[in-house]
């Protein structure tokens, strides 16, 4: 499990600890997650947060992948869109897990993925339906993929990375974004985003 949230990581390995079927190793970047694989593995599941030092969204997964030998590499993130979403699949991932999940799901999810099938929640399904459409028609298609990541507190670069889009598109969509919601700034646009229900 990689991650650079050193609480999720913590109640993570302490719960999956406890169940007797794991086994957990620990990570809180790229580096150090394929480190980790090289000294220990392969493993039966890695499990990345899909935005953390050294991941670069697809690129990181891929390179995860190639590093555990092929075996199962699933991805964990709070609130994907729908291209991320896409992209995760068509990179083999084995699967999407969700910040919100809760631990008895996870470490299904990880059985299950561990068993070669591919993980995907329902809550990902509506998600990447609802992004097909824009945000309640309200932001583009574009504009909600951007928002999306907005929420995730990533920066023009990175979001630009994520979606693989040129920097200067990515700060249109976010100026566009605050105008179609009224909001001064990204921060507040997120806010807004959240009151009206947009994620």
């Amino acid at each position: 499990m990689a991650d650079d949230h050193e609480m999720i990581l913590e109640m993570i390995e302490l719960f999956l600890s406890q169940t007797g079927d794991f086994e957990v190793w620990t990570a809180r970047s790229l580096t150090d997650a394929v480190e980790e694989i090289k000294k220990n593995g392969p493993f039966d599941v890695v499990l990345l947060d899909f935005v953390m030092p050294g991941m670069k969204g697809i690129v990181g997964l891929k390179t995860a992948i190639q590093a555990n030998d092929g075996k199962p590499v699933g991805i964990i993130t709070g609130n994907p869109s729908g291209r991320n979403v896409t992209d995760i699949v068509n990179a083999n991932a084995a699967g999407i897990v969700l910040k919100t999940t809760p631990m008895r799901t996870l470490a299904n999810a990880l059985q299950f993925m561990a068993a070669g099938e591919l993980y995907l929640p329902r809550q990902i399904t509506i998600d990447r339906e609802q992004d097909e459409h824009g945000a309640d028609g309200l932001l583009s298609r574009k504009e909600s993929l951007v928002l999306a990541q907005l929420v995730e507190g990533l920066s023009n670069r990175e979001i630009g990375e994520a979606l693989q889009l040129a920097e200067p598109t990515i700060k249109m969509h976010v100026r566009s974004i605050c105008g179609k919601l009224e909001a001064k700034n990204r921060t507040q646009a997120v806010l807004r985003a959240k009151e009206l229900g947009l994620y």
